[in-house]
């Protein structure tokens, strides 16, 4: 089988040494090359290779955070590329296809490029996506305290918003807008996928189209028939509909 590969690096000497190593293998076939993260996720999402040679450490994204913007069905076989020889390491050779350490040898590239032929050829007979990368992206998507990071794409750039930054959650038709401050994100999502989404992160929704961070709380201010108005932080007013003694419960807990 051909193995169609996109380069990343930042460094252009770095992506001249990967694809001068390929041009001496007659089944594979080099897509694209990209100097940083966000160029690799269209390409990737574009071209859908079969192998991703990945930088670490890049202006933008880095290489975990290329692989938690892509979608589970569009992961290619990686082989990580990075000069620090670090904790991660060893993590990175258990979830990818391998990593090279700068610089790295002939030999070692084809070590680490016949794995890959090795798993494409496995992923072709088992018809499904590889397992252990999708433990990487599983464990990336994770984040780390302040749960799951929420990831906003936009025509130039790819945002990964942590949980305790988001102020509140509004609905708007099919998708929803996440208030950051002075910021506004809009993601294609289901209230109630969000909502389970941030269960774990101090959120509770308020209303049909509504849903909080229980800390940016102020006040509530009582409007007729005993119904409630929640006053954020940064001043915006949202109409409550959840009972008042179910809000007051949530907020003993924060």
């Amino acid at each position: 089988m051909r193995l169609r590969v996109i380069i990343v690096d930042d460094e252009p000497l770095a992506r001249e040494r990967v694809r001068s190593f390929l041009a001496e293998e007659p089944d594979v076939e080099v897509l694209a090359e990209c100097a940083d993260g966000v160029a690799a996720v269209k390409a990737i999402e574009q071209h859908r290779p079969d192998l991703v040679f990945l930088d670490v450490q890049m202006p933008r994204l880095s290489g975990f955070e290329v692989l938690e913007a892509l979608d589970a069905d569009t992961l290619p076989g990686i082989v990580f590329t990075t000069a620090h020889n670090q904790h991660a390491i060893r993590a990175f050779e258990v979830n990818a296809v391998d990593y090279l350490l700068k610089p790295f040898k002939p030999a070692r590239f084809k070590q680490a490029l016949q794995r890959a032929r090795d798993q494409a050829q496995a992923r072709t007979q088992q018809a499904g996506p590889d397992s252990r990368l999708n433990a990487l992206l599983a464990q990336v998507r994770g984040g780390t305290s302040g749960g799951p990071r929420i990831l906003v794409k936009s025509p130039d750039r790819i945002l990964f918003l942590k949980p305790q930054d988001i102020d509140h959650v509004e609905a708007a038709g099919n998708y929803l807008i996440l208030h950051v401050g002075k910021e506004h994100h809009m993601v294609r999502e289901t209230m109630a996928a969000m909502e389970t989404r941030l269960a774990g992160a101090g959120f509770m929704r308020i209303s049909r189209s509504a849903m909080v961070n229980l800390s940016r709380i102020r006040e509530l201010q009582p409007l007729a028939a005993g119904e409630y108005c929640v006053i954020l932080h940064s001043g915006a007013r949202l109409d409550m509909t959840c009972g008042l003694r179910e809000l007051q419960n949530r907020m003993g807990g924060v």
